[in-house]
């Protein structure tokens, strides 16, 4: 299924991804700083009763899912969600979905067949291609989102992967990698809060595939991470070196950036505040 228009969102170069949901006021300053999207990331719920409060906040801020886990919910709860959505706040809603973390589930079916079935029923849904995006690390992952749905949001990358899925998805698809910031000069303090972030994601295997497939040793990889794997993850420093670390990913050929920030919710506007100036946002 394509859609006849084009399948490329126009997100800015940069937005924020939020491991939960922020307040609404929150939101109204993001957009306000010069970020034109909002992820909510940690698996959040099918009903999307969570988005329109951001969307009413705001006036042209986009919001995106990072993402909806498909062995979680419910395809046909997600396609009348994303219609209510998008018939209350037309183009502001992307729909991401992926397969999660598939040691996380009690039932064993191959997680590619599991997202491919679940496209299947948003096609079925009507949920347009155009506004749904796949969390994609591995190449298979990547062709299908390329194929699929507007593009691919990778997570808990690196510019080099950034630069090898452009390469294999090329310039049609949009293409909006994660990518994490803890803004101070400290560095051993930075590794630390960057290490409590990274820690889950070094019992999964297809984070830890990817890394490999980076380039990045076993012992890089081995918990709790070397200060090889968390530099590369976490972007730290002052605000000038955090901002160039992310402009590596736009170089490299993302459209878009995807901005957590990492010490919890106080760090996030103050952060976001300082990292502005330096990413060119108004």
């Amino acid at each position: 299924m394509t859609d006849a228009v084009t399948l490329k969102p126009d997100f800015g170069r940069y937005g924020v991804w939020t491991f939960g949901v922020p307040k609404p006021e929150q939101a109204a300053e993001i957009e306000k700083l010069g970020y034109g999207a909002l992820w909510i990331g940690g698996s959040p719920k099918g009903d999307l009763n969570y988005v329109e409060p951001l969307l009413e906040a705001t006036d042209n801020l986009q919001v995106a899912t990072g993402i909806i886990n498909v062995w979680q919910a419910d395809a046909g709860e997600v396609s009348e969600a994303y219609h209510r959505v998008e018939k209350a706040h037309p183009g502001r809603f992307l729909l991401g979905i992926g397969i999660g973390h598939p040691e996380h589930t009690e039932e064993y079916r191959k997680p590619y067949d599991v997202l491919v079935e679940y496209l299947d029923s948003l096609d079925a849904a009507h949920v347009p291609t155009s506004r749904r995006v796949i969390a994609a690390l591995g190449p298979k992952v990547l062709k299908l989102a390329a194929a699929r749905s507007a593009g691919a949001h990778p997570y808990l990358t690196t510019p080099q992967h950034t630069g090898q899925a452009h390469n294999l998805i090329g310039n049609t698809v949009f293409l909006a990698p994660e990518h994490k910031v803890v803004l101070s000069t400290d560095v051993e303090h930075a590794r630390e809060i960057g290490r409590q972030a990274v820690d889950f994601y070094l019992n999964l295997s297809n984070y830890l595939n990817n890394w490999r497939r980076l380039g990045f040793t076993e012992d890089d990889i081995a918990k709790p991470g070397s200060d090889r794997l968390i530099d590369a993850v976490v972007a730290h420093g002052t605000a000038a070196d955090v901002a160039a670390r992310l402009n590596q990913h736009l170089d490299a050929g993302a459209d878009h950036v995807a901005i957590q920030v990492l010490g919890g919710w106080d760090e996030l506007l103050p952060t976001l505040t300082e990292l502005a100036g330096p990413l060119g946002l108004t």
